[in-house]
């Protein structure tokens, strides 16, 4: 599950908040939660927090309101593709895509 966030400057980073689950309803439990208690790695004192869910049901945009500034961060799921260690990941993933 990747989150990208940005304050109204519009820079956007992409960061990891959670790696290694198995299955894609595992990492939709795991966006539930990160919707109510992701907190941005620049610190922000919270006062108001709303959560916005996008059509395709598997993307949120959590906008965090501080005493000065306001944070947006887009959290969805991620799918590792390839892994070099690994390339039994890149396999499980095509077949995945040729059944979808």
């Amino acid at each position: 599950m990747s989150g990208g966030r940005r304050s109204r400057s519009c820079a956007t980073r992409t960061e990891f908040i959670r790696r290694g689950l198995e299955t894609r309803d595992q990492a939709l439990e795991a966006l539930r939660e990160a919707v109510h208690t992701y907190t941005p790695s620049k610190k922000i004192i919270e006062k108001r927090r709303q959560v916005y869910r996008f059509a395709d049901q598997e993307t949120y945009l959590v906008v965090i309101k501080g005493k000065l500034t306001e944070w947006e961060c887009t959290l969805r799921v991620a799918e590792v593709i390839a892994d070099s260690k690994d390339p039994a990941v890149a396999e499980r993933a095509q077949r995945d895509y040729d059944t979808a």
